[in-house]
């Protein structure tokens, strides 16, 4: 459990009875925000099988909470299914409209980057949907994301064109050194 010095939020591993609201946050960042190339809110039971891959995988799936309720969710996911991937995990951050530009998307993903790096992750990669969300931006940059580059035009919503800005971070070792252990194998059966 982390808190944060200027907000009494908890963080927290998620559970099956947060779903209600990661699914309330995420729905919101569907219909009104580009953060999400999503144009249809899913149902909370999308959310749950969502919430189970992550899971499954061992991989961080955190809420934070803020008087007992919950004002955020972030997780990491596999980059992509393909085994040379293994090492590289894709992060994303939600933060209840109320609650952002006060540190809870920061706690949030401070918890990922270190939960994936203890887990023998070595790359954490960032597509942060249209060029316009300068916070997520900020974020990933203040905890020491680089910039890659830009997809232009790779998606369309709400009757515009978007772009998506391509962040990178090293975990651990990063590069520097063969892993020790594939981070997957315990569900490889090795």
């Amino acid at each position: 459990m982390t808190t944060s010095p200027y907000l009494e939020v908890r963080v927290r591993s998620a559970e099956g009875r947060d779903l209600d609201a990661v699914t309330r946050i995420y729905g919101h960042h569907v219909t009104t925000g580009t953060g999400s190339f999503e144009e249809t809110p899913p149902e909370r039971h999308e959310i749950k099988a969502r919430f189970e891959a992550v899971r499954a995988v061992g991989l961080p799936y955190l809420v934070a909470e803020l008087g007992g309720r919950v004002v955020g969710f972030a997780y990491a996911g596999l980059y992509r299914q393909r085994s040379a991937y293994r090492f590289t995990v894709e992060d994303s951050v939600y933060v209840d409209p109320d609650c952002m530009g006060r540190g809870v998307g920061r706690l949030l993903l401070e918890r990922v980057v270190v939960g994936c790096g203890r887990l023998g992750y070595r790359q954490m990669l960032a597509l942060i949907g249209d060029r316009g969300t300068d916070r997520s931006v900020r974020l990933h940059a203040n905890l020491g994301f680089r910039h890659l580059g830009v997809q232009s035009a790779v998606g369309f919503k709400f009757g515009r064109w978007l772009d998506v800005v391509l962040m990178q971070r090293a975990l651990g070792a990063s590069g520097a050194s063969l892993p020790d252990e594939d981070p997957l194998r315990p569900l490889r059966g090795g």
